[in-house]
Formats: structure tokens, C-alpha cells, sequence
């Protein structure tokens, strides 16, 4: 495990962040482009932040993120700019593919799912997260 140093503090926090697409709507499809708009949003809202993304994958109704953040870091906030911004701009940008799926502004669930990195390796996660892309092509 690695520490990350800055004047008088030494830390390691990593979290495990789960979303999931409001009425659990399949969305998330190779062929349209919307995983890696999804991706890449994220990515650059997060530098905004200063959260390292260590790893990013979707499956078909959700993306799983594992992050490594600073001491100061105000989840909450964290969370609802990155699911309220990535809402928006998934919306407007596939506003065709994603119309009979969700409607109203809504793209996430209200809900999220986090837990910090405890007795299980980081590539243990790592591995999980990668192999929900697994999972899409056994859905269908």
C-alpha cells in the first residue's frame, strides 16, 4: 500500500463508489459511446477535486469507481457535482438513446453505495471493478 505524504499528515484513503442509472435503465452499451463519454466526464470532473481515479468501469445499469482522495476532501459534495454534472451532460448530449429510458432530469439514482478500502487488496478491487465490463456481454 502506498502513502501519500503532504506537511503533516501522512494518508491512504481510498473509497469504493458505486452508481446506479435511475430505474435501474441498461444504458450503458459499447456501441453507442456513451461509456466512454461517461468515463472521460468523470475523469475531468474529478481533477477538479484532486480525487485519482485508480479505477473506472461500467456495467450495464451502473458505474463502479475506485478513488484515491485527499484528507480534506468533502465526499458529499464530491459525489453530487460528479453525479449531478455527468446527469446533465449524458442527458443532453444522448438525449435520443436516453428518451424512452429516464425521463424528467433525473439519470442517477438518488442513492450511492461507498465503502473505504479495508481487508481486501486494492488489486482484489481492482480486478472486481474491471470485470463488471464482464458482466454486460452475459446480460444480453
Amino acid at each position: 500500500m502506498q502513502y501519500n505524504q503532504e506537511p503533516h499528515k501522512v494518508y491512504s484513503l481510498i473509497y469504493h463508489l458505486i452508481f446506479v442509472v435511475k430505474y435501474r435503465q441498461q444504458v450503458f452499451l459499447d456501441d453507442i459511446g456513451i461509456i466512454v463519454d461517461i468515463k472521460e466526464k468523470i475523469q475531468n470532473l474529478s481533477k477538479n477535486f484532486d480525487v485519482n481515479i485508480l479505477e473506472i468501469e461500467c456495467g450495464s445499469d451502473n458505474i463502479h469507481l475506485l478513488i484515491s482522495v485527499k484528507p480534506t476532501l468533502d465526499i458529499p459534495k464530491y459525489i453530487n457535482s460528479v453525479k449531478g454534472h455527468s446527469s446533465r451532460f449524458l442527458r443532453k448530449k444522448h438525449i435520443s438513446f436516453l428518451r424512452d429510458k429516464l425521463w424528467g432530469d433525473h439519470f442517477w439514482s438518488p442513492s450511492y453505495f461507498i465503502a473505504t478500502m479495508g481487508n481486501v487488496s486494492i488489486d482484489i478491487l481492482k480486478q472486481y471493478i474491471e470485470d463488471q465490463r464482464g458482466k454486460l456481454s452475459h446480460e444480453d
